[in-house]
């Protein structure tokens, strides 16, 4: 920064983008943060009150709302806030209402009377430093920094006028509007016309120290949130911010799972083989052997049921399984609603998210048969099922009052290693209506519930606890 300056905004960013990012993903943040920190808007400077207004060739609806004289007749701002909802209040709405009612007494430039309040001293001489150091001040005042939530964003807008004079502002306004006098009358207008200028501009501070410092606060509380809630009540618009919660779930596992794995695992000390290795040493002993016992990397059999009720709970689910691949390299997985699948393949050919997305459109239209989908399970890969084998099965059990087939799950559980079930639903629905939970329990080494991201981390991460 002391080599290029700061002078050349362009240039300050392409050789900070240089020297700091160092992946992909830090590129992006600091563009984000860059462009964040150091936004600044071309403002249209206050102007006296005798001044021309602009024309609509010279001002873009965009540059409108930064000036003061926006805020004349009808179109004002106070009426622009009470339709908007940001009003402040019945006293604000009178003076809207009272301009608006007949603006041929709006008054034409001349003689005004001088401001009295220290506000509108300020916001008279026109000097837009001044201003924005007054707000400055007014903001840290009120410690607007400690923004958190986009809600408290007019709090702090009223908290910021309030601590500049708003209040004293707002009652010479009113004085004026009764008063009788012409120019007390033309300083009302004007002031009025200044005050909805400066509430635009304390917005789009408040609006600036909530993406400066709230921005990772309010993104952390909608994670903490997401984490908890269950999965079939989040909405569209959270799935792009509950899929990176997930990858970095997985992420945080891998990391500490993935931990350099031996073939074989240290036992005893070979005694024999140890002092037969060392006769070349004079019976000194330098290279000890152990007994040792080799360790198989597990098999993880993954079924989930992709039928409407349960389809968030399977895409997240599997999406964790796939995110493993480093500390579980052996994961096949299959999806059914009635009749049964493997997509194994769809994840080797696409990625995450598309290889979800053609298995819930190629398996979660029929109606849920929990019978037919382990018959066909049992048919593809019951001979592959080893005392190595996870088999994980995903679902609500509700069969739709069809044959439940349990003796395929017992066949499932007397080869397998571990048989866990997974049901999204709260434990007091188990068993209720075609719920088939109580006939499958008996043959699941774990049922757990598993209903919300923070439940579907902890199951994993004890699957690879039991992997090790």
């Amino acid at each position: 920064m002391q080599l290029v300056g700061y002078s050349d905004r362009q240039l300050l960013k392409h050789s900070l983008g240089l020297v700091l990012p160092k992946t992909l993903d830090e590129k992006a943040v600091f563009d984000t943060c860059f462009d964040q920190f150091f936004s600044y808007r071309e403002r249209t400077s206050l102007r006296s009150p005798d001044a021309p207004p602009p024309s609509d060739q010279d001002t873009t609806p965009g540059d409108r709302s930064d000036d003061p004289q926006a805020g004349n007749g009808d179109a004002g701002g106070d009426a622009q806030g009470k339709r908007t909802g940001r009003g402040d209040g019945g006293r604000d709405a009178a003076i809207v209402t009272r301009e608006a009612a007949d603006p041929g007494e709006l008054l034409d430039p001349g003689e005004m009377s001088a401001p009295q309040s220290a506000l509108g001293q300020l916001l008279t001489r026109a000097n837009s430093i001044e201003i924005n150091i007054a707000i400055n001040a007014a903001g840290q005042q009120v410690n607007v920094h400690e923004i958190e939530l986009f809600t408290q964003k007019g709090v702090y807008t009223r908290r910021i006028l309030e601590a500049m004079g708003h209040s004293d502002l707002q009652q010479e306004i009113f004085s004026l509007i009764d008063s009788a006098a012409i120019p007390d009358c033309r300083l009302a207008q004007d002031l009025t016309r200044r005050r909805d200028w400066l509430r635009e501009r304390v917005r789009d501070y408040v609006e600036h120290q909530f993406l400066l410092h709230a921005d990772v606060t309010g993104r952390r509380l909608r994670e903490s949130l997401l984490k908890d809630l269950r999965l079939s009540s989040v909405e569209q618009r959270h799935h792009r911010l509950l899929r990176e919660l997930v990858q970095r779930m997985a992420r945080k596992l891998v990391a500490a799972y993935s931990r350099r794995r031996k073939v074989f695992r240290r036992g005893q000390l070979h005694v024999p083989r140890t002092l037969r290795r060392n006769m070349k040493y004079d019976d000194a002993i330098f290279d000890l052997h152990w007994k040792s016992v080799k360790t198989d990397q597990p098999k993880v059999f993954a079924i989930c049921d992709v039928s409407g009720s349960v389809a968030n709970y399977a895409r997240f689910m599997l999406m964790f399984l796939y995110s493993l691949e480093e500390v579980l390299p052996k994961v096949r997985s299959f999806a059914f609603s009635s009749d049964l699948g493997e997509i194994s393949d769809l994840f080797a050919r696409n990625d995450i998210e598309d290889a979800i997305a053609l298995a819930l459109r190629q398996y979660g239209n029929g109606s849920t048969d929990y019978g037919q989908a382990l018959s066909d399970f049992r048919k593809l890969c019951l001979d592959d099922i080893d005392r190595r084998t996870t088999v994980i099965i995903l679902g609500d059990a509700r069969n739709n009052y069809g044959d439940a087939r349990t003796d395929v799950l017992k066949e499932i559980y007397d080869r397998a290693r571990r048989v866990l079930w997974l049901n999204p639903e709260p434990r007091s629905m188990w068993n209720t209506g075609d719920s088939e939970m109580r006939y499958y329990g008996p043959y699941c080494h774990q049922v757990q519930e598993c209903g919300t991201v923070t439940q579907l981390e902890t199951v994993v991460a004890r699957l690879l606890r039991l992997s090790s």
